[in-house]
Protein backbone atom coordinates (compact mmCIF):
# COMPACT_ATOMS: atom_id res chain seq x y z
CA UNK A 1 0.00 0.00 0.00
CA UNK A 2 1.47 3.05 -0.99
CA UNK A 3 0.49 6.56 0.72
CA UNK A 4 0.41 9.85 -0.39
CA UNK A 5 1.19 11.85 3.01
CA UNK A 6 1.56 15.40 4.09
CA UNK A 7 1.61 18.57 1.46
CA UNK A 8 3.11 21.37 1.78
CA UNK A 9 4.13 24.19 -0.65
CA UNK A 10 2.64 25.78 -3.84
CA UNK A 11 -0.38 24.90 -5.74
CA UNK A 12 0.20 22.76 -8.69
CA UNK A 13 -1.52 22.46 -12.11
CA UNK A 14 -1.67 19.41 -14.32
CA UNK A 15 -0.40 15.87 -14.18
CA UNK A 16 3.15 16.90 -14.41
CA UNK A 17 3.00 19.26 -11.40
CA UNK A 18 3.50 22.59 -13.72
CA UNK A 19 3.29 25.65 -12.09
CA UNK A 20 0.82 28.43 -13.18
CA UNK A 21 2.41 31.01 -14.67
CA UNK A 22 2.78 34.46 -12.82
CA UNK A 23 0.41 33.16 -10.27
CA UNK A 24 1.49 33.87 -6.38
CA UNK A 25 0.07 30.57 -4.28
CA UNK A 26 -0.72 30.63 -0.78
CA UNK A 27 0.68 27.66 1.07
CA UNK A 28 -1.43 24.82 1.68
CA UNK A 29 -1.20 21.75 3.95
CA UNK A 30 -3.88 18.39 3.51
CA UNK A 31 -4.28 16.24 5.94
CA UNK A 32 -4.76 12.58 4.85
CA UNK A 33 -7.35 11.02 7.53
CA UNK A 34 -8.00 7.02 6.83
CA UNK A 35 -9.92 5.03 8.91
CA UNK A 36 -11.54 1.42 9.00
CA UNK A 37 -15.23 2.43 9.19
CA UNK A 38 -17.58 3.15 6.78
CA UNK A 39 -19.35 5.83 5.74
CA UNK A 40 -22.49 6.06 7.78
CA UNK A 41 -20.32 5.34 11.23
CA UNK A 42 -19.82 7.97 13.97
CA UNK A 43 -16.08 7.55 13.64
CA UNK A 44 -16.57 8.99 9.74
CA UNK A 45 -18.93 11.72 10.97
CA UNK A 46 -16.46 12.41 13.63
CA UNK A 47 -13.10 12.77 11.38
CA UNK A 48 -15.29 14.90 8.96
CA UNK A 49 -16.82 17.50 11.27
CA UNK A 50 -12.48 17.87 12.45
CA UNK A 51 -11.86 18.33 9.27
CA UNK A 52 -14.28 20.66 9.35
CA UNK A 53 -13.13 22.64 12.39
CA UNK A 54 -9.71 22.13 11.70
CA UNK A 55 -10.85 24.32 8.04
CA UNK A 56 -12.37 27.09 10.11
CA UNK A 57 -9.71 27.51 12.81
CA UNK A 58 -7.03 27.94 10.10
CA UNK A 59 -8.48 29.98 7.65
CA UNK A 60 -8.93 27.66 5.18
CA UNK A 61 -5.03 26.56 4.67
CA UNK A 62 -5.56 23.71 6.48
CA UNK A 63 -7.22 21.08 4.60
CA UNK A 64 -8.31 17.27 6.24
CA UNK A 65 -9.35 14.37 3.40
CA UNK A 66 -10.88 11.66 5.24
CA UNK A 67 -10.68 8.11 3.68
CA UNK A 68 -13.32 5.70 5.21
CA UNK A 69 -13.49 1.91 4.38
CA UNK A 70 -9.58 1.49 5.02
CA UNK A 71 -9.63 3.01 1.18
CA UNK A 72 -5.97 4.20 2.41
CA UNK A 73 -4.83 0.63 4.12
CA UNK A 74 -5.52 -1.29 6.75
CA UNK A 75 -5.28 -0.12 10.33
CA UNK A 76 -1.39 -1.61 10.66
CA UNK A 77 -1.14 0.13 7.39
CA UNK A 78 -1.51 3.48 8.26
CA UNK A 79 -0.10 2.85 11.76
CA UNK A 80 3.23 1.87 10.20
CA UNK A 81 3.10 4.36 7.47
CA UNK A 82 2.28 7.39 10.15
CA UNK A 83 5.85 6.29 11.49
CA UNK A 84 7.44 6.78 8.00
CA UNK A 85 6.07 9.84 7.50
CA UNK A 86 3.69 8.79 4.20
CA UNK A 87 0.20 8.90 5.82
CA UNK A 88 -0.71 11.55 8.13
CA UNK A 89 -3.80 10.36 10.15
CA UNK A 90 -5.87 7.46 11.59
CA UNK A 91 -8.33 6.27 14.13
CA UNK A 92 -6.64 3.36 16.21
CA UNK A 93 -6.74 2.25 19.86
CA UNK A 94 -5.07 -0.90 21.06
CA UNK A 95 -3.59 -1.87 18.13
CA UNK A 96 -0.99 0.44 19.66
CA UNK A 97 0.38 -2.05 22.67
CA UNK A 98 2.23 -3.83 19.46
CA UNK A 99 4.73 -0.44 20.18
CA UNK A 100 2.85 1.11 23.76
CA UNK A 101 2.29 -1.17 26.04
CA UNK A 102 0.33 0.93 28.10
CA UNK A 103 -2.75 0.93 25.50
CA UNK A 104 -3.81 -2.58 26.33
CA UNK A 105 -5.36 -0.19 29.00
CA UNK A 106 -7.64 0.90 26.37
CA UNK A 107 -9.61 -2.35 26.42
CA UNK A 108 -9.19 -4.78 29.76
CA UNK A 109 -12.15 -6.85 30.77
CA UNK A 110 -14.59 -5.03 34.01
CA UNK A 111 -11.49 -2.52 34.05
CA UNK A 112 -14.08 0.59 33.89
CA UNK A 113 -17.51 -0.46 34.98
CA UNK A 114 -19.20 2.81 33.70
CA UNK A 115 -18.51 5.67 31.24
CA UNK A 116 -17.99 8.20 33.51
CA UNK A 117 -15.19 5.87 35.40
CA UNK A 118 -13.55 5.48 31.59
CA UNK A 119 -13.67 9.07 31.08
CA UNK A 120 -11.89 9.20 34.54
CA UNK A 121 -9.26 7.04 33.45
CA UNK A 122 -9.22 8.42 30.35
CA UNK A 123 -9.12 12.21 30.21
CA UNK A 124 -7.03 11.84 33.39
CA UNK A 125 -3.50 10.98 34.73
CA UNK A 126 -3.47 7.11 33.55
CA UNK A 127 -5.08 8.64 30.00
CA UNK A 128 -1.78 10.90 29.83
CA UNK A 129 0.64 8.21 30.42
CA UNK A 130 -0.85 6.66 27.94
CA UNK A 131 -0.72 9.00 25.38
CA UNK A 132 2.88 10.19 26.38
CA UNK A 133 3.83 6.45 26.12
CA UNK A 134 2.25 6.18 22.45
CA UNK A 135 3.84 9.69 21.53
CA UNK A 136 7.60 8.22 22.67
CA UNK A 137 7.28 4.58 21.63
CA UNK A 138 4.92 4.33 18.55
CA UNK A 139 5.43 8.30 17.38
CA UNK A 140 1.70 8.94 16.82
CA UNK A 141 -0.34 11.46 18.59
CA UNK A 142 -3.56 11.22 20.27
CA UNK A 143 -5.50 14.33 19.83
CA UNK A 144 -9.23 12.94 20.91
CA UNK A 145 -10.38 10.33 22.05
CA UNK A 146 -13.99 8.37 21.26
CA UNK A 147 -15.94 6.03 23.55
CA UNK A 148 -16.41 2.61 21.91
CA UNK A 149 -20.34 0.62 22.51
CA UNK A 150 -19.10 -1.68 25.24
CA UNK A 151 -19.08 -5.48 24.36
CA UNK A 152 -22.16 -7.40 25.46
CA UNK A 153 -23.30 -11.19 25.47
CA UNK A 154 -25.62 -12.65 23.41
CA UNK A 155 -27.50 -15.65 23.63
CA UNK A 156 -31.13 -18.10 22.98
CA UNK A 157 -31.55 -18.14 27.17
CA UNK A 158 -31.29 -15.63 28.98
CA UNK A 159 -28.16 -15.16 31.47
CA UNK A 160 -27.77 -12.97 34.98
CA UNK A 161 -24.64 -14.07 36.42
CA UNK A 162 -21.87 -16.43 35.83
CA UNK A 163 -23.70 -19.17 37.14
CA UNK A 164 -26.10 -18.81 34.15
CA UNK A 165 -22.63 -19.74 31.92
CA UNK A 166 -22.52 -23.89 32.73
CA UNK A 167 -20.21 -24.19 29.31
CA UNK A 168 -22.24 -21.99 27.32
CA UNK A 169 -20.43 -22.32 23.84
CA UNK A 170 -19.77 -19.30 22.86
CA UNK A 171 -17.65 -17.07 20.14
CA UNK A 172 -14.87 -14.43 20.79
CA UNK A 173 -12.00 -13.09 19.20
CA UNK A 174 -8.67 -14.95 18.87
CA UNK A 175 -7.37 -12.79 21.96
CA UNK A 176 -5.82 -15.06 24.82
CA UNK A 177 -6.56 -12.47 27.61
CA UNK A 178 -10.39 -13.13 26.30
CA UNK A 179 -10.67 -16.49 26.27
CA UNK A 180 -9.14 -17.07 29.75
CA UNK A 181 -11.57 -14.66 31.26
CA UNK A 182 -14.32 -16.68 29.70
CA UNK A 183 -12.90 -19.89 30.80
CA UNK A 184 -13.11 -18.06 34.00
CA UNK A 185 -16.53 -17.16 34.27
CA UNK A 186 -17.89 -20.78 33.26
CA UNK A 187 -18.33 -20.54 29.56
CA UNK A 188 -16.62 -22.49 26.40
CA UNK A 189 -15.25 -19.79 24.39
CA UNK A 190 -14.26 -20.93 21.15
CA UNK A 191 -12.13 -18.41 19.02
CA UNK A 192 -13.43 -17.83 15.16
CA UNK A 193 -13.76 -15.31 12.58
CA UNK A 194 -16.55 -12.89 12.84
CA UNK A 195 -17.01 -14.07 9.26
CA UNK A 196 -18.25 -17.68 10.85
CA UNK A 197 -20.45 -16.07 13.43
CA UNK A 198 -23.38 -16.08 11.80
CA UNK A 199 -23.58 -19.46 10.02
CA UNK A 200 -22.02 -20.60 13.23
CA UNK A 201 -24.58 -19.50 15.49
CA UNK A 202 -27.56 -20.63 13.08
CA UNK A 203 -26.56 -23.83 12.41
CA UNK A 204 -25.94 -24.89 16.31
CA UNK A 205 -21.97 -25.04 16.49
CA UNK A 206 -22.50 -22.15 18.80
CA UNK A 207 -24.64 -20.87 21.18
CA UNK A 208 -23.55 -16.97 22.10
CA UNK A 209 -21.38 -14.43 21.13
CA UNK A 210 -20.30 -11.03 22.78
CA UNK A 211 -19.90 -7.99 20.57
CA UNK A 212 -21.04 -4.45 21.01
CA UNK A 213 -24.41 -3.67 19.81
CA UNK A 214 -24.00 -2.07 16.71
CA UNK A 215 -22.07 -4.75 15.58
CA UNK A 216 -25.04 -7.14 16.80
CA UNK A 217 -27.05 -5.10 14.49
CA UNK A 218 -24.97 -4.99 11.31
CA UNK A 219 -24.53 -8.78 11.62
CA UNK A 220 -27.89 -9.72 11.79
CA UNK A 221 -27.42 -11.47 15.06
CA UNK A 222 -31.34 -10.93 15.85
CA UNK A 223 -32.02 -13.51 13.33
CA UNK A 224 -30.27 -15.80 15.25
CA UNK A 225 -30.00 -14.68 19.08
CA UNK A 226 -33.01 -13.84 21.40
CA UNK A 227 -31.60 -11.96 24.24
CA UNK A 228 -28.58 -9.27 24.84
CA UNK A 229 -27.00 -10.12 28.58
CA UNK A 230 -25.89 -6.59 29.53
CA UNK A 231 -22.70 -7.90 30.80
CA UNK A 232 -20.54 -4.96 29.31
CA UNK A 233 -17.87 -6.98 30.39
CA UNK A 234 -15.34 -4.70 28.18
CA UNK A 235 -15.36 -0.62 27.95
CA UNK A 236 -12.86 1.07 25.63
CA UNK A 237 -12.16 3.91 23.95
CA UNK A 238 -10.25 4.66 20.96
CA UNK A 239 -7.77 7.95 19.80
CA UNK A 240 -7.91 10.34 16.76
CA UNK A 241 -4.29 10.40 16.03
CA UNK A 242 -1.20 12.54 13.92
CA UNK A 243 1.87 11.31 12.78
CA UNK A 244 4.13 12.54 14.85
CA UNK A 245 6.31 13.51 11.80
CA UNK A 246 3.42 15.27 10.38
CA UNK A 247 2.47 17.21 13.89
CA UNK A 248 5.64 18.62 14.17
CA UNK A 249 5.97 19.99 10.66
CA UNK A 250 2.95 22.15 12.15
CA UNK A 251 3.64 25.50 13.33
CA UNK A 252 2.63 26.24 17.47
CA UNK A 253 -0.30 27.87 16.11
CA UNK A 254 -1.31 25.35 13.51
CA UNK A 255 -0.56 22.51 16.40
CA UNK A 256 -3.27 24.65 18.77
CA UNK A 257 -5.63 24.46 16.22
CA UNK A 258 -5.44 20.69 15.59
CA UNK A 259 -5.36 20.33 18.98
CA UNK A 260 -8.74 22.20 19.36
CA UNK A 261 -10.26 20.91 16.64
CA UNK A 262 -10.00 17.68 18.07
CA UNK A 263 -11.30 18.59 21.20
CA UNK A 264 -14.15 19.81 19.83
CA UNK A 265 -14.61 16.98 17.68
CA UNK A 266 -14.48 14.26 21.04
CA UNK A 267 -17.43 16.34 22.35
CA UNK A 268 -19.49 16.20 19.19
CA UNK A 269 -18.63 12.46 18.57
CA UNK A 270 -19.95 11.76 22.39
CA UNK A 271 -22.97 13.65 21.65
CA UNK A 272 -23.39 11.15 18.36
CA UNK A 273 -22.58 8.00 20.40
CA UNK A 274 -24.73 8.32 23.33
CA UNK A 275 -27.45 9.19 20.45
CA UNK A 276 -26.57 5.88 18.81
CA UNK A 277 -26.54 3.02 21.33
CA UNK A 278 -29.95 4.42 22.27
CA UNK A 279 -31.13 4.27 19.21
CA UNK A 280 -29.25 0.89 18.44
CA UNK A 281 -31.05 -0.44 21.76
CA UNK A 282 -34.53 0.48 20.37
CA UNK A 283 -33.40 -1.06 17.17
CA UNK A 284 -32.38 -4.02 18.94
CA UNK A 285 -35.58 -4.79 20.59
CA UNK A 286 -37.89 -3.97 17.44
CA UNK A 287 -36.16 -6.63 16.28
CA UNK A 288 -37.40 -9.06 18.58
CA UNK A 289 -34.23 -9.18 20.89
CA UNK A 290 -34.64 -8.73 25.06
CA UNK A 291 -32.66 -6.64 26.55
CA UNK A 292 -31.56 -8.94 30.33
CA UNK A 293 -29.99 -6.67 33.10
CA UNK A 294 -27.00 -8.45 34.76
CA UNK A 295 -24.84 -8.86 38.01
CA UNK A 296 -22.00 -7.02 36.84
CA UNK A 297 -20.92 -7.07 39.75
CA UNK A 298 -20.33 -10.99 39.96
CA UNK A 299 -18.80 -11.46 36.71
CA UNK A 300 -16.18 -8.77 37.32
CA UNK A 301 -15.23 -10.02 40.77
CA UNK A 302 -15.23 -13.90 39.06
CA UNK A 303 -13.17 -12.31 36.24
CA UNK A 304 -10.52 -10.61 38.05
CA UNK A 305 -7.91 -13.42 38.73
CA UNK A 306 -7.74 -14.26 34.23
CA UNK A 307 -7.66 -10.86 33.95
CA UNK A 308 -4.48 -10.07 36.15
CA UNK A 309 -2.88 -13.54 35.17
CA UNK A 310 -3.29 -12.27 31.47
CA UNK A 311 -1.96 -9.05 31.26
CA UNK A 312 1.56 -7.74 30.70
CA UNK A 313 3.72 -7.28 34.02
CA UNK A 314 3.93 -3.46 32.67
CA UNK A 315 0.19 -2.58 33.28
CA UNK A 316 -0.65 -5.20 36.20
CA UNK A 317 0.02 -2.37 39.01
CA UNK A 318 -2.47 -0.25 36.71
CA UNK A 319 -5.31 -2.99 36.16
CA UNK A 320 -4.74 -3.85 39.91
CA UNK A 321 -5.55 -0.09 40.72
CA UNK A 322 -8.80 -0.26 38.75
CA UNK A 323 -9.98 -3.17 40.26
CA UNK A 324 -9.87 -1.68 43.59
CA UNK A 325 -11.81 1.17 42.97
Amino acid sequence: MKFRGIRFGVLAAGLAGTLLAGTAMAQEVTLKLGHLANEDNIWNKAALKFGEEVSALTDGRIAVEVFPNESLGKEMDLINGMQLGTADMTITGESLQNWAPLAALLAVPYAYTSLEEMDGVAGGEIGDQIEAQIIERAQIRPIAYFARGPRNLTSNRPITSPDDLDGLKMRVPNVPLFVSVWEALGAAPTPMAFSEVFTSLQNGTIEAQENPLALIKSASFPEVQDYVNLTEHVRSWIYLTISELTWNNLSPEDQEAVLEAGRRTQAYERELFLADEAQLTEDLQAAGMEFVEVDQEAFAAQAKDAVLANVSDEIKPVVEQLFAQ
